[in-house]
């Protein structure tokens, strides 16, 4: 299973990725939208881990895209947001 992990912090990045990792997932990462933007036209991926509010394109806004390009993988949305 491929996943793309989108998380612009780094102190919660790098152990996610190591844990998903440790699990057997072939995990891409990326710190922010236009890099995982890249990443989606590069590959197919299983499951998509986004961090609502990232630098330069939101996983809102990434998501939009990605599900307009017709691609359909879950996407599990992170946030700090409370509402």
């Amino acid at each position: 299973m491929r996943i793309l992990l989108v998380e612009d912090d780094f102190e919660q990045l790098e152990p996610l990725q190591g844990i998903l990792s440790e699990a057997g997932y072939i995990v891409d990462a990326a710190e922010d939208g236009e890099i995982a933007q890249w990443l989606i036209s590069q590959k197919d991926y299983d499951l998509l881990i986004v961090d609502w509010m990232l630098p330069t394109i939101s996983g809102l806004a990434l998501c939009r895209q990605y599900r307009l390009s017709g691609k359909n993988a879950p996407v599990l949305m992170l946030t700090v947001r409370a509402a």
